[in-house]
């Protein structure tokens, strides 16, 4: 029987998703799930979906406890074999409002803010320490188990359990499992799920900006059809008035056409990955293409007012059920404990995966996973332009992890001044002046830094 914490527990969709997926998986149908969370009402919404799942498609057969606060987590971590991290610090408000607020004053927009840009930066510094207690209580009571993080920014928290901890970490997230599908619906073609089976999709680089490297369906390269059909499209895009006539993922198409790959993550992300897009000198590049400002503290407020409705239609469903989602975690577990091999994509080192990408970087490459657990696979070297743009992404990565293992405040103010849009739109003093408002607006969320 395998124990399975979930960390961040309160996330009930979530859980339900990853946690049900492992009762649909006859090798994991008997495990202990641990929830674990600081928030006591959520959790137990959880525990209460989980119990009704547990009753209704796997006959009761998992154990399922829940563990409130900090002074219960270790006891939730005891003896387990994965741990599930969801976590969110410092929740929608105060901390997202401030990483949005506060940029906003130097005239720094953004849309998602929660895996590059200053957003990005300042989510990590206040997450990764809570992840570096997670890491010193999983060493002391789980040292076997295997932290698969679904948290943001992934390629920062990943890289600081893998840099600093001995805790056995994998990456996961959800745009390598659709982005070929995401590709061909964007530019209007059908592609239903048995499609969607029969691509080949060749994906590397790094989260939320890996690349379709190749893509094929019965042996024929499907590239170059769709990048003709790229050009109709994106310039009967631009020229549309009306946002209902117009994509929402224009800036992946763009960036397909400028630079030869498509990009796994959406364009509401891409938008503030790069310098090109919300520009303060060229307004007119947010409506013409329709990239969608503050559009995370919206989705936010909208989540938070649609959850009431939402728990109360699932814990009113006495026939509620659940079938396998697309999130490698079940399948990940599954493959260790049984030694069946699963391909997935998966966040890990760059131990030369990637010899055109740092060694420190972490990387979003094909892995095989098994009773040995998850083995990165190695791609070659990405072409020159992805791994430039990849470069641009992994330089701030790589400067707010240290700063977050080191506590140096200058490596804040380099990883921000690196950061490409934020460097595109304000002055190196003004990005120190912002640092130092956010900094201070966290107070105690972010530990003392020299």
């Amino acid at each position: 029987m395998a124990k399975i914490t979930f960390m961040g527990a309160g996330s009930t969709v979530f859980v339900r998703n990853v946690l049900g997926d492992c009762m649909c998986r006859e090798a994991l149908k008997d495990s202990h799930f641990a929830l674990y969370d600081i928030d006591g009402q959520r959790l137990k919404e959880s525990e209460f979906i989980l119990k009704t799942l547990n009753a209704n498609i796997n006959d009761n057969r998992a154990t399922i406890t829940s563990h409130l606060g900090v002074e219960n987590r270790k006891e939730a971590l005891r003896g387990a074999d994965f741990v599930v991290n969801a976590i969110q610090v410092g929740g929608y408000e105060p901390s997202t409002v401030i990483d949005f607020e506060i940029p906003k004053k130097f005239g720094l927009r953004q849309t998602i803010a929660d895996t590059l840009g200053i957003g990005g930066i300042f989510r990590a510094l206040r997450t990764i320490p809570v992840m570096l207690d997670f890491a010193r209580d999983i060493e002391e009571v789980a040292p076997n188990a295997w932290f698969l993080n679904y948290t943001n920014p992934m390629s920062m928290l990943t890289g600081a359990m893998l840099r600093g901890t001995s805790v056995k970490t994998v990456g996961l997230c959800h745009s390598v499992q659709v982005c070929a599908k995401s590709l061909l619906e964007t530019l209007g073609m059908e592609c239903s799920e048995e499609r969607a089976a029969n691509l080949r999709a060749h994906i590397a680089g790094i989260n939320h900006m890996a690349w379709l490297l190749s893509i094929s369906e019965n042996g024929k390269d499907l590239y170059p059809e769709l990048k003709k059909l790229a050009d109709e499209k994106i310039a009967q895009w631009r020229a549309a008035k009306d946002p209902k006539e117009k994509s929402g993922n224009m800036i992946r198409i763009e960036m397909m056409r400028r630079f030869g790959f498509y990009v796994t993550e959406s364009s509401e992300h891409n938008a503030e990955y790069q310098p090109y897009w919300i520009k303060a000198k060229y307004p007119e590049l947010i409506e013409e293409y329709n990239i969608p400002l503050d559009e995370y503290p919206r989705r936010c407020i909208r989540q938070i007012e649609d959850w009431k409705k939402q728990y109360a239609e699932l814990s009113s469903d006495p026939h509620l059920s659940h079938k396998l989602s697309h999130e490698y975690g079940s399948g990940i577990m599954e493959a260790v404990v049984t030694n069946k091999p699963f391909q997935i994509g998966g966040n890990v080192l760059n131990n030369g995966f990637i010899p055109n990408l740092p060694s420190k970087a972490v990387v979003e490459v094909p892995c095989l996973v098994d009773g040995n657990g998850v083995q990165g696979c190695y791609v070659g070297e990405l072409p020159t332009q992805c791994a430039a743009l990849n470069m641009t992404n992994i330089n701030v990565h790589l400067l707010t992890v240290e700063a977050a293992l080191t506590k140096k405040r200058e490596r804040i103010y380099q990883a921000a001044m690196l950061d490409p849009h934020t460097s595109s739109e304000l002055s190196v003093d003004d990005i120190v002046k912002m640092c130092d408002e956010l900094i201070a607006a966290h107070g105690d969320m972010l530990p003392k830094y020299n």
